[in-house]
């Protein structure tokens, strides 16, 4: 297995480092590069656009982040390059505009958002647009048929899991996952510890933490798994005692 003690060296800012969308969003250049300045390995989101271009998205549709109802996924990267995120000055990125900011100075956790029978050509996209990227990164996903069309395709990157769940019965759709040869998983911390998670650390699996917004879920988080995946605080401030 390829060394990635990388990914758990430094906190995850999740989907960049914003500010809970007052006045930095989710996903933006603009968190993206404050993520940069401050150190932090960056978690973001991947939809996949009516004309076959990866963009920096969480959502199905837009209504939340730009204000207008609409799938995402019928829009070209061109119309959402022109949507504003938030009423900022932020619009919608594509991967590429991503990886010229971040430009290898820290590492990216990157989940691909699928929907199943849409996303032909997705994991194919995303690898192309990644060809000769200079720095670290990891892919990941919820969604199992992304993992096997990206290990089909030889990937070169780590690949995750991205999952939840306390109940055993949701552990068998996960250990299916990780027969894949997955090299980490993303894990709700609420969730935490379980049987899956456990038998996956003794078999030297990564485990990484989904979404620590305190300091005691960050102390919960480095009690069962490697690294947080954070928003809403800042990791770098002394604890007060």
């Amino acid at each position: 297995m390829a060394d990635i003690s990388w990914l758990k060296a430094q906190p995850i800012a999740h989907r960049g480092y914003h500010d809970m969308n007052k006045q930095v969003w989710e996903n933006t250049l603009s968190a993206f590069s404050r993520a940069v300045d401050a150190g932090f390995a960056i978690e973001c989101d991947l939809q996949y656009t009516a004309d076959s271009i990866p963009v920096v998205f969480h959502d199905d549709d837009t209504q939340r982040l730009c204000g207008i109802k609409g799938d995402v996924r019928s829009r070209t990267a061109g119309e959402l390059g022109l949507m504003a995120i938030g009423g900022t000055k932020d619009k919608v990125p594509t991967l590429t505009q991503m990886l010229r900011l971040v430009a290898g100075k820290v590492p990216l956790v990157i989940e691909l958002k699928g929907r199943k029978g849409d996303d032909e050509g997705f994991a194919a996209a995303v690898l192309e647009t990644l060809e000769g990227y200079k720095g670290h990164v990891a892919l990941m996903s919820f969604d199992h048929w992304l993992l096997k069309d990206l290990k089909a395709l030889d990937a070169p990157y780590p690949l995750g899991l991205t999952a939840e769940g306390a109940n055993p019965e949701t552990f068998f759709v996960h250990e299916e996952a990780m027969q894949l040869g997955l090299d980490f998983i993303s894990y709700h911390y609420g969730h935490l510890p379980n049987s899956f998670i456990t038998k996956e650390r003794t078999l030297g699996k990564t485990i990484i933490t989904w979404t620590v917004r305190d300091r005691q879920a960050e102390a919960y988080t480095f009690a069962h798994a490697d690294q947080m995946t954070f928003e809403g605080f800042d990791p770098r401030e002394a604890l007060v005692s």
